[in-house]
């Protein structure tokens, strides 16, 4: 189910963190506590094979979450693109092989603050690891907003 808001997510138990891409979509999740995030490795999107919503389904099981966030892209303004639609129908997706709560998350500069976070590496390694520390960003802001929230 799609939440509006943080305000129903679950206040305790591990979340799942995902920067969705058309290529590749990065994965992070919480420990129990949610005072550490780790990532997990990136989902590569493959032609004629399990979907991304699906594969996302599974590792949230695995990993035994009580909830997804979902970074959602918007322009400076706050306003939608093409890609937020994206984004929202992998959410819609996902949806229909979990019955987890899904939150969004504005993610904007998430990518540069997780390239900044990275520091100095490889070209080759920013691609491959940028997107799931992009989703260990956007799963800390989350536990950021989600503790300030009332109980």
């Amino acid at each position: 189910m799609i939440l509006p808001d943080f305000n129903d997510f679950p206040r305790v138990g591990r979340i799942l963190g995902i920067d969705w891409g058309a290529s590749r979509t990065g994965v992070a999740v919480s420990d129990e506590s949610r005072n550490f995030v780790f990532a997990r490795p990136v989902i590569k999107t493959a032609r004629n094979g399990l979907s991304v919503a699906r594969q996302v389904a599974d590792i949230a099981k695995t990993e035994n979450v009580c909830g997804i966030v979902i970074g959602l892209p918007l322009y400076s303004d706050g306003s939608e693109s093409e890609t937020t639609n994206a984004v929202r129908v992998f959410a819609t997706e996902l949806c229909t092989y979990s019955d987890l709560p899904v939150a969004f998350i504005d993610e904007s500069f998430t990518s540069m603050s997780a390239q900044e976070s990275m520091g100095k590496v490889r070209v080759s390694d920013i691609k491959s690891e940028l997107d799931s520390e992009a989703a260990r960003v956007i799963l800390e802001n989350a536990i950021a907003i989600i503790k300030r929230l009332k109980m």
